[in-house]
Formats: structure tokens, C-alpha cells, sequence
């Protein structure tokens, strides 16, 4: 296990195999504009929703290590497909808090009013036993709690995150990958999309044009107040109010990838980020 740090001026650290991530850091720095935050993408090697599980868990470990050399005193799993596979091992291993993210499936089942919810998630996730699980719990509460049957469907995505990694928000291309992807969504008349990977919520507005009517649901504000709680309760949140800064790393850090970074995270009113090499 490794040393826990105690300095509350310590950064942060958020881990991605791309730029998803960053809709969760956007939602870090907004609960938490005081603290340094630390954000790493495996550009090089996303994406790790359609790649072996082997090879994933060495790419997250590699990531983490980076993370500890730099001395955070938190972990964000900004990931849904290596919260999955990895959080529960992560948690054994670190003596720092760490928080993942999962798919908000119970807040969609407890919402819906159609009765039907989807999940849009890279194959992975979707594949994986920690979603399954999840669902079906969520499932079996809405047996005993809704007065309506309610259904969930999997939408297994691959492709899409590599369209936020373009910086292809809302091209023809990708609207026509989101509307395909969506179709059965929009047949059987979903209102909730579940956004099960942490690219997707940069794609909202296709998705709402794919699925008219229905509200994405996206679980970044709930891990941002799951750190919030975390740090509060070791003692490690940070007594400043404002003023942190943020860094970001990635693997093959090339123009385009810095060009992507500072389109998504213009959105934090910070200044434009640069990106630097994750060795």
C-alpha cells in the first residue's frame, strides 16, 4: 500500500484514457475552485472501453503511478471503464481516498416516466459485471417501487469517445453515429439517457436531437460531491476558497490533442491550459 499523504495542499489527481475526463473536472473545479488539481489522459492508448482487460489495468497503473509521483492526496477514477475494472483493486492498494464513477441508472429508473431508460456506454462497461450488477439492482428496486414496468436498454458505443477525442462534437458524422447508435432508444420512446462514459456529455446536444424529448443524465456532479465528501473526511480538503490550478498531462501530447483540451476546458473560465508529456 502506498504512503498516504497528508497535506492539504497536496493537488488532486483525475485519470482518463482520453479527454471524457475532463466533464468530471469541470464539475471538480466548480465544487472546488481552491484546490490544484492534476489531470492525466492515456491519449496514446485510448481508447480502453474496446481494448483487453489486461492491457487496460496496465495502462491504469501506469497512470496511477504518474498521479503518486506527483503527490496527490486523492484519486478521481474520471472513467467509467476503469472504474470497473480497477476501483475496488486501486482502493486495496492506495492509502489516499479514492472515488470512481458509475453509470447514473438508479437516478434514471427512479425518474423515468415513459418506463424506458438507456445506457450509453462503450462496450466494456457494458459487458462488465459491475454494470450488471448495478442494473439489475437498480431494476429490482423499480419492481417494488414504481407503479410502472421499467425497462433498460444497453446501447453499446463503439466509436464515439474517439469523436470527442477529434474534437468532432457535432459534425454530420458524429450526429449520424449518435442517431444510430440511439435508434432503438428512440423507438421504444426512452426519456432518460444514461451517459455511461465521461465523453459523452460533450456530445449532448446530438444526443438530444437523436432522442427528442429525452434528458441525459450525466453522474460528473455526484463523484465532484463524493471527492468533496472524501476530503472533508480526512481532513485533506483544501482551506483555500479560490485560485487553484489546474495541469494536464497526456501520452503522445501532440497539437491536436492541446487544441481539444482547450475547447472543452474553456468552459472552467480558467486560463488556456497547457498540455504537457505524461512519462
Amino acid at each position: 500500500m502506498t504512503a498516504r499523504c497528508d497535506t492539504t495542499s497536496a493537488p488532486v489527481g483525475l485519470l482518463d484514457s482520453g479527454w471524457g475526463g475532463l466533464s468530471v473536472a469541470l464539475e471538480v473545479r466548480r465544487a472546488l475552485p481552491g484546490e490544484d488539481l492534476i489531470f492525466a489522459a492515456d491519449c496514446g492508448f485510448a481508447p480502453w472501453g474496446e481494448k483487453p482487460d489486461a492491457f487496460v489495468l496496465e495502462r491504469i497503473d501506469a497512470v496511477v503511478d504518474f498521479l503518486l509521483s506527483r503527490g496527490i492526496k486523492a484519486l478521481v477514477v474520471a472513467c467509467n471503464t476503469a472504474t470497473s475494472l480497477a476501483v475496488v483493486r486501486l482502493r486495496e492498494r492506495l492509502a489516499i481516498p479514492v472515488v470512481g464513477i458509475e453509470p447514473a441508472v438508479f437516478p434514471a429508473v427512479r425518474e423515468t416516466v415513459t418506463g424506458t431508460v438507456a445506457v450509453l456506454a462503450t462496450p466494456k462497461t457494458i459487458e462488465g459485471l459491475k454494470y450488471r450488477t448495478l442494473r439489475d439492482e437498480a431494476l429490482g428496486w423499480a419492481r417494488e417501487h414504481r407503479s410502472v414496468p421499467v425497462d433498460v436498454i444497453d446501447v453499446p458505443a463503439p466509436g464515439l469517445m474517439q469523436c470527442v477525442e477529434r474534437g468532432d462534437f457535432t459534425t454530420p458524422e458524429t450526429r449520424a453515429l449518435v442517431r444510430h447508435f440511439l435508434e432503438p432508444a428512440a423507438a421504444r420512446s426512452a426519456d432518460r439517457i444514461v451517459l455511461g462514459c465521461t465523453h459523452y456529455p460533450f456530445l449532448t446536444e446530438a444526443i438530444r436531437e437523436s432522442v427528442p424529448g429525452a434528458e441525459p443524465i450525466d453522474p460528473a456532479p455526484a463523484v465532484a460531491r463524493q471527492l468533496v465528501r472524501r476530503l472533508r473526511e480526512e481532513g485533506l480538503a483544501s482551506s483555500r476558497t479560490a485560485g487553484g490550478t489546474s495541469r494536464f498531462f497526456a501520452t503522445d501530447p501532440t497539437p491536436e490533442r492541446e487544441a481539444v483540451l482547450r475547447t472543452l476546458w474553456r468552459a472552467s473560465g480558467e486560463a488556456e491550459p497547457r498540455l504537457e508529456a505524461l512519462v
